[in-house]
């Protein structure tokens, strides 16, 4: 059997088609985050309003922030293997193909992020998980303040469940600001 050697080229061919493809599980994962979240909000507030039972909405706040969580971290991880290979796999692989450094290398990765209503998609983005994710479950605490329907310990619930909600709207605006550039 021949023996075959594997060149640094290749395995870094390689490690792009993986990262890309975790990236692509990724997108279709975080995506589809939102409809779940849709459907689950649309399903507690059937049931509450049907059993007449607003505390029923407390359990849209913890929902929503593991929801959206989940979806921030799939983001952040979306984000983070477009600069890894913007950043890092590309330029290697340009330095492998022409000694001067001269050969672009995935065009697409860095050419995609220089439209001109990229900061107003990235800005409607962020207003759409806040309202999925924080706006909806900060209404239903609203809604179950208002009904007076709790004693002391759902009270000192919801005011948790609000201070997650916050806690997570805050991470939202956080993650919107760009990355830092790496030294």
């Amino acid at each position: 059997m021949p023996e075959q050697d594997v060149t640094v080229g290749q395995l870094l061919l390689a490690e792009y088609q993986s990262v890309k493809e975790e990236q692509k599980a990724r997108i279709g994962f975080r995506d589809n985050l939102l409809y779940v979240t849709l459907a689950v909000v649309a399903a507690v507030i059937a049931a509450a309003a049907q059993a007449k039972q607003p505390s029923m909405l407390l359990a849209l706040p913890p929902v929503c922030v593991v929801l959206g969580w989940t979806y921030l971290v799939n983001d952040e991880k979306i984000s983070a293997i477009g600069h890894y290979v913007r950043e890092e796999l590309g330029p290697r692989l340009a330095q492998l193909a022409s000694s001067d450094g001269s050969f672009a290398t995935f065009g697409w990765e860095a050419y995609h992020r220089t439209d001109t209503r990229r900061r107003s998609r990235k800005a409607i983005q962020a207003g759409i998980d806040l309202t999925a994710f924080c706006a909806v479950p900060m209404a239903a605490l609203v809604v179950f303040w208002a009904s007076g329907d709790g004693g002391g310990l759902l009270v000192g619930l919801s005011a948790l469940e609000a201070s997650a909600v916050v806690g997570l709207a805050v991470q939202v605006l956080v993650y919107v600001r760009p990355a830092p550039t790496r030294a």
